[in-house]
């Protein structure tokens, strides 16, 4: 079904059915989408990836400049990690299940009419998302590591006990053999990162792989997604990366708060991110 905002974009629930619901084995994981359509005829696809535990209703910060350039913009509900339908411990700690949707989603929009070229764009969690779709890869040795607890998992605010609830859900399960996995998606040209999470957890070697151009804009006083652990590994492996901090003082939740504490730093990276993209899929 498509619910059509007067304002807002079309939302639209899909289902894969090559994964399960976490809440209903058995059934096809959901994917929600929010498609932001440009007035003319368009320059292309960009999908966006929320962050830890929001929504991809969150992000018309960031697809409003991109639908403003030409874009059409396509938000993605990762199940399990968005608030619209609550938590699950394994959208927390199954990150590798995110580029994933970006893939189903590109395959689904796909086969209903030409994406034209394709980038992703993503905020924290998200950004890892979509250096995932450009060849970043997760390192399954780190990942056992913190599901042991050998190494320490970094706080989620939105759910603090996430470890104990996966190990109470799923009993002695540990690192599923496609954590690791080589998710490119060869439609992808371009990746844009916002505060991006998880480059501790990513591999160097993949990273030195990324083909295609990766923009990054960090929050220069972020405690969730620090700079020289989740940020510097992106910058520093990829060969065509480069950023710029979007302020000394500006912290992660200004991307999403309702009351930020620098009201410009997301209408900054949202041009920014329009400008990008308009360079890398013209």
């Amino acid at each position: 079904m498509t619910i059509h905002g007067d304002d807002g974009p079309d939302v639209r629930v899909l289902f894969d059915g090559t994964r399960e619901d976490y809440r209903e084995p058995g059934r096809p994981r959901p994917v929600r989408v929010y498609v932001w359509e440009p007035a003319g005829a368009g320059a292309g696809t960009v999908v966006v990836s929320h962050g830890t535990g929001g929504s991809g209703a969150d992000m018309g910060w960031l697809a409003a400049p991109l639908r403003a350039a030409g874009f059409r913009a396509v938000a993605v509900d990762h199940h399990g990690n968005n608030h619209v339908d609550g938590y699950e411990p394994e959208g927390f700690v199954h990150v590798w299940e995110r580029p994933r949707d970006v893939s189903f989603v590109l395959d689904r929009l796909g086969a209903e009419r030409p994406l034209g070229p394709v980038g992703v764009a993503g905020f924290s969690a998200g950004g890892y998302t979509a250096a995932a779709t450009a060849g970043a890869r997760l390192d399954p040795a780190l990942l056992e590591a913190v599901l042991t607890g050998a190494v320490p998992l970094p706080a989620i605010p939105e759910f603090p006990d996430v470890l104990d609830a996966l190990r109470a859900k799923r009993p002695g399960e540990g690192v599923p053999g496609g954590a690791g996995d080589d998710l490119t998606d060869p439609r992808v040209r371009a990746v844009f990162q916002v505060a991006p999470g998880l480059g501790g957890l990513v591999t160097p070697e993949s990273l030195a792989r990324v083909r295609v151009p990766v923009g990054v804009r960090w929050a220069g006083a972020d405690d969730i997604c620090p700079y020289d652990s989740d940020v510097r590994p992106y910058l520093e492996h990829v060969p065509a990366a480069s950023g710029v901090s979007v302020g000394p003082a500006v912290r992660h939740d200004d991307f999403f708060a309702e009351e930020p504490a620098d009201p410009t730093a997301r209408v900054r990276v949202g041009e920014a991110a329009a400008a990008f993209f308009a360079a890398h899929l013209g």
